[in-house]
């Protein structure tokens, strides 16, 4: 818990320095016609889906996606003991919703022994509900919900249907910008794990070098990314023993070809506490993302 209460403190310095510099004096404010949406809570200012925030890696995407393709293999090992996660996923944005659907398989090999197969297919959908930014632009952030829910498909690996309500918000301030997410994970099923609840939560670190800065042939910009990923099991056995996982990498955005914009990257996986330990040592996770 002391690594929650680590993060929880950042973040909310964070927050109230942003909050300051958002909401100091009236200079600050929005000029009204800036401003749109149910109860005016919009800003047609503000960064939230227009490819400021990098792509996160381990943790949830909440950015607004016009459309894109992703497709990302996750090796984490233990070991002898070892997992592969081939996740594709597609998501569309009709005006500020974000519909998504992904479609993981999964391979576990521990102890000798391999199950694999189709884990839950998981469709979701993200909305904002508010946006502040600075008279300059030089800082804003948003405010939104979401929702996913896990299909199980009967395989090795998936048998519990998961439903997980979420809050996030994207923040930038310049060239940095701090995505965070937080869920409350339900299991219904027959597995060992139905009934379980989860709160989740994810943090993801960004910084843009842009092309200006450094001029790469081919490359828009370059972001280094950092992220923490958690579980907090609420109640079963594992209930209070917490499960953060961090990764540290590259997101790179190349110059669109067409309609289409690639945007690789690769984060190296690590374990931050005993939770996350017990499950992997070390990983490697490559994404290709493909905005259309």
């Amino acid at each position: 818990m002391k690594y929650n209460l680590l993060i929880g403190s950042v973040c909310g310095l964070m927050a109230f320095s942003l909050g300051g510099r958002l909401m100091a004096d009236d200079t600050t404010m929005p000029a009204l016609d800036t401003r749109y949406g149910l109860f005016n809570a919009l800003d047609h200012r503000s960064s939230y889906g227009q490819g400021v925030y990098p792509e996160p890696f381990l943790v949830d995407d909440s950015d607004l996606e016009s459309g894109e393709f992703r497709l990302d293999w996750l090796h984490t090992a233990s070991g002898g003991d070892h997992t592969d996660i081939l996740h594709p996923e597609i998501e569309y944005g009709i005006g500020l919703l974000t519909l998504e659907l992904e479609a993981p398989y999964e391979r576990d090999v521990a102890g000798g022994q391999t199950i694999s197969g189709m884990d839950n297919v998981d469709v979701g959908a993200r909305y904002p509900l508010a946006e502040f930014v600075s008279q300059g632009g030089h800082a804003d952030t948003a405010f939104g919900v979401a929702t996913e829910i896990g299909i199980p498909t009967t395989s090795a690996v998936s048998h519990d249907t998961e439903i997980v309500p979420k809050v996030f918000n994207d923040t930038r301030l310049g060239n940095f910008s701090l995505q965070s997410i937080f869920g409350y994970s339900m299991l219904l099923g027959p597995d060992n794990d139905g009934g379980l609840d989860t709160f989740e939560y994810g943090f993801v670190f960004g910084y843009d070098i842009t092309h200006d800065a450094l001029p790469l042939p081919g490359i828009d910009k370059i972001i280094p990314v950092a992220e923490l990923s958690g579980e907090l099991p609420i109640n079963h056995e594992e209930g209070g023993h917490d499960n953060l996982t961090a990764d540290v990498g590259l997101r790179v955005n190349l110059k669109a070809i067409g309609r289409i914009q690639p945007r690789p990257g690769i984060v190296f996986v690590f374990p931050v506490d005993n939770g996350a330990r017990d499950d992997e040592h070390w990983g490697i996770m490559t994404s290709f993302v493909f905005e259309f």
